[in-house]
């Protein structure tokens, strides 16, 4: 398998391609949530492809003005490696982009399958 040629920039543009085609039910309710891309996770993996770095919403007592905005994490080296052409990539990151936006929900894997988002 080869991996896919893509520099910082233009993984950022893909990444947000996907986030702009996402359905609009999804990520109307995305309140103090920031998307960061980076190269790969701390521990230099290339297992991950991303993460969400927050209190989901089904988990939070109150959420005050001045919080610290929740994270979704998109790793570019780990999708890069995943993945053999521009089109599967493209796959990955809408499919990551969804995982991680459910985790932010409280929804878990079956529940993702049940609405239709995985």
């Amino acid at each position: 398998m080869s991996v896919i040629e893509l520099d910082a920039d233009a993984f950022d543009a893909l990444v947000s391609d996907e986030l702009d085609a996402l359905p609009e039910e999804m990520v109307s309710g995305l309140d103090n949530v920031v998307f960061v891309i980076e190269d790969r996770p701390e521990d230099g993996s290339l297992d991950l492809l991303g993460l969400y770095d927050g209190l989901a919403l089904t988990e939070r007592d109150r959420y005050g003005i001045g919080e610290l905005p929740d994270r979704i994490i998109v790793y570019r080296e780990p999708h890069l490696h995943a993945c053999e052409d521009l089109d599967g990539l493209r796959d990955e990151v809408h499919t990551t982009l969804v995982h991680e936006i459910a985790h932010f929900y409280g929804i878990d894997d079956d529940r993702l399958h049940d609405l239709g988002w995985a």
